[in-house]
């Protein structure tokens, strides 16, 4: 009985664990161990992910391809848009605009080319664009500038050259007060300090030279003043939009097109000079946005004329070359400068496109890195290891050549850049060309087009007198720099500038490849007489979309007179025409 009243053992700790835990101990505790010194030695540290996958398969793809009888972008075919919200909604989106300056979406039904799509997103697209929606804070002269020479705007229009509101007469934050001109004609230019006609600033420097590009007395194709669009949200017909179709119905979208982009200007202001670029563009085999002229109506709005485009996105980038490659837009209020090795510190500069989780942006650092340490003979010597200098070349060239100031090197950043993952090397490719054909048409190869020097400096191109979009706001002046706008805030590749055009421009290694690019385009876009067949087509594509007014051929007879002098005064040039 004494046995059977004897007290159990009490059970071992070691008893107690599972028998799979006790057979493998030691591996747990090494594991438990290690941890443990993570979290001492490594606990602030950050670590980023690195995604090295090279699928090729989307992770958004399409399920709903809504089909309709006439193609999205068919230039020989009439187009309508219909767009019909709720106010509230409406009313809701712009006190969050003019608040804080966000853009959300808010749900919308879409007939296009008689085509009903429900539940689509619409949102405002813009930077500078917009500005004049919230009280002009943080822009000077608020609103969106057109070329004059482009789009016919009169000297002393609102916003124009010496007219109230523009940049003229005001001083530009660390910069000298521009009198923008008074009421000079287009073609001629004004008389302060940065204005058309003024002297180039000290940043105004491609290839070395200091060019006084600005459209002065006698100049021909100069630009007299910019006409900006007096939004208001009692007209969202004139709104530049952003219309996404699948928004809210994921997957889906029309003729393959997720998004289309409704530029700004329209009736008499709707942007030709665009048009022009991207059909001058597209015929030379270089990637643009697709484009055609639209009937638009909001509501029970009056219709008006717009011009509609592709927006680079997902689908844009399976387009390019054989679409094995990541797409990357370029941010308005990003730089190219090297920040370190942490993909993050980029998302703010750059926007993936395509291949999001097999894809990040560490081809994007390695490239900003070699570029800002490389010195100018490494850059020669090195740059084709990185980037197909043809297209580089070719890129440039365009831009130049369409007498665009707002490209890579401008204050919006229109430029993407394309990963070929094939060939492990990048191509520049342009988008947002509205502010084409606006400076000097006697500028040559070696001319400075891009902006340079600060608002209140001299400006390359023959600045007009307004804000490119994507200026950030309270944008302050420059002052001396390496190349055009490196003097502005950001050093290198900042608010504005880029490394690769301004020591590429500068490189006597690649000049022959980039003259030889020009002569090219020159060939194709003007000897050929193409620009001027090109402009008249297009001319006569907006009148049948409804824009047939006097007005709009004010705009087309001085677009085809700064077409006509540009391509006359490269005929003069030894070193276009060989």
């Amino acid at each position: 009985m004494a046995e059977d009243t004897t007290a159990r053992r009490r059970r071992r700790l070691r008893d107690r664990l599972p028998v799979r835990l006790r057979h493998h101990w030691k591996p747990t505790a090494a594991l438990g161990v290690g941890l443990t010194a993570m979290v001492v030695f490594l606990g602030d540290a950050r670590i980023s992910p690195y995604v090295t996958s090279s699928s090729r398969v989307e992770g958004d793809p399409i399920t709903e391809n809504v089909r309709g009888s006439v193609g999205l972008y068919d230039t020989s075919a009439s187009h309508s848009i219909q767009l019909t919200y709720k106010q509230t909604d409406f009313d809701k989106m712009m006190k969050e605009f003019r608040d804080d300056g966000t853009k959300e979406y808010i749900e919308a039904d879409l007939i296009i080319d008689g085509v009903y799509l429900n539940d689509v997103g619409i949102r405002l697209k813009g930077n500078s664009t917009l500005m004049s929606l919230r009280g002009n804070r943080g822009m000077p002269g608020g609103g969106r500038g057109l070329p004059g020479a482009a789009q016919g705007a009169p000297a002393g229009a609102p916003g124009g050259a010496g007219a109230p509101g523009g940049v003229g007469g005001a001083a530009a934050p660390g910069g000298a007060a521009a009198s923008g001109g008074t009421g000079a004609p287009s073609g001629t230019g004004g008389t302060g300090a940065g204005g058309a006609g003024g002297t180039g600033g000290a940043g105004d420097q491609d290839r070395g030279r200091n060019q006084n590009a600005g459209g002065g007395p006698g100049r021909a194709g100069g630009v007299g003043g910019m006409m900006q669009y007096d939004l208001s949200e009692k007209k969202p017909e004139e709104l530049p939009w952003l219309v996404k179709i699948d928004a809210f119905v994921a997957g889906r979208a029309y003729q393959g097109e997720r998004e289309i982009s409704l530029r700004p200007g329209s009736n008499s202001q709707v942007p030709l000079n665009e048009a022009l670029s991207l059909s001058l563009i597209q015929k030379t085999g270089q990637k643009a946005e697709r484009y055609a002229f639209t009937e638009l109506t909001v509501n029970n709005r009056p219709s008006v004329t717009r011009l509609m485009v592709e927006s680079p996105d997902t689908d844009y980038a399976q387009e390019v070359a054989d679409g094995n490659g990541v797409l990357y837009k370029a941010k308005a209020g990003g730089s190219f400068t090297y920040r370190g090795d942490d993909p993050t510190d980029y998302e703010s500069s750059f926007k993936q496109l395509n291949k999001k989780g097999s894809q990040d942006l560490e081809p994007v650092m390695r490239l900003i890195k070699w570029a800002d340490k490389a010195s100018d003979k490494e850059f020669a010597r090195d740059l084709g290891r990185y980037v197909d200098v043809d297209s580089l070349a070719t890129y440039l060239a365009t831009q130049n050549l369409l007498l665009n100031f707002d490209d890579m090197a401008g204050p919006g950043k229109n430029y993407l850049l394309w990963y070929d993952l094939d060939t492990k090397k990048f191509s520049v490719l342009g988008w947002d060309y509205n502010l084409t054909f606006s400076g000097d048409a006697t500028a040559g190869p070696d001319d400075s087009i891009s902006m340079g020097g600060g608002i209140g400096g001299g400006m390359g191109g023959g600045r007009p007198e307004g804000m490119p979009e994507g200026m950030p706001q309270g944008m302050p002046g420059g002052g001396q720099g390496d190349g055009p706008g490196q003097g502005m805030p950001g050093g290198k590749g900042g608010l504005m500038g880029h490394v690769l055009k301004t020591k590429f421009l500068e490189s006597d290694a690649f000049d022959a490849v980039y003259k030889k690019a020009y002569r090219e385009l020159y060939q194709k876009f003007y000897q050929s007489g193409t620009a001027a067949k090109d402009l008249q087509a297009l001319a006569d594509q907006a009148r049948s979309a409804g824009a047939d007014s006097k007005e709009l051929d004010t705009a087309v007879t001085r677009l085809d007179k700064t077409v006509t002098d540009r391509a006359a005064a490269l005929a003069k040039d030894k070193q276009v025409t060989g």
